[in-house]
């Protein structure tokens, strides 16, 4: 966890120094930690990952969410090492208050698909070793407060649930059993 989150700030801070300065896209990248909640299993677990994105005409854009979370089935003495990875793409919906550049705030609203991991290697109290790879969706809302042309910060609450179906069977659209919520906040760097 702790390689993970030296990755994620080392990772920030070049893309911080590697932006042009003349660019004006209103791109963005957002390494992330947060909180699992409001499920049968992970309430109180931590999670982190990365976010990118791109908003064309500053309302409307699309993201690339990816989120880790390690032991989010419970202990490793109870479950082994046990992690729940999701990818998703997303369209992002949010109005520019105080305009694209400079210091301003966006609320937004967020939806998405994408690929759901769950793997468990088993553990003492639960023999079990299991990965499945299944389609997933996610909605949530949240804000981006940026200090200046290029920095800010970025708050999330989103709700994650499984397809029914595996990706290497048949998919069917009727929801899946695994869910949870999640809150984050990060950096923002555009």
């Amino acid at each position: 966890m702790r390689r993970l989150i030296k990755t994620v700030v080392i990772s920030a801070a070049v893309a911080l120094v590697c932006v042009p300065s003349a660019a004006r896209a209103d791109g963005y990248f957002n390494p992330w930690a947060g909180v699992n909640f409001g499920s049968e299993v992970g309430n109180g677990r931590g999670a982190s990952g990365v976010a990118a994105g791109a908003m064309g005409g500053g309302i409307a854009g699309g993201e690339i969410n990816f989120g880790y979370s390690p032991s989010l089935f419970g202990t490793n003495n109870d479950f082994g090492t046990n992690t729940v990875m999701d990818l998703m793409g997303n369209l992002i919906v949010g109005v520019p208050i105080g305009g694209q550049h400079g210091s301003g705030f966006r609320p937004y609203v967020t939806a998405g698909l994408g690929l759901v991991r769950t793997q468990i290697d088993g553990g003492t109290a639960f023999d079990v070793q299991t990965s499945d790879n299944d389609f997933g969706w996610n909605a949530g809302a949240g804000f981006m407060s940026y200090f200046n042309d290029r920095v800010g910060l970025r708050g999330d609450v989103r709700y994650t649930r499984t397809l029914n179906g595996n990706i290497a069977q048949s998919l069917d659209f009727d929801a899946g059993s695994f869910h949870f919520w999640r809150t984050s906040i990060g950096l923002v760097i555009r």
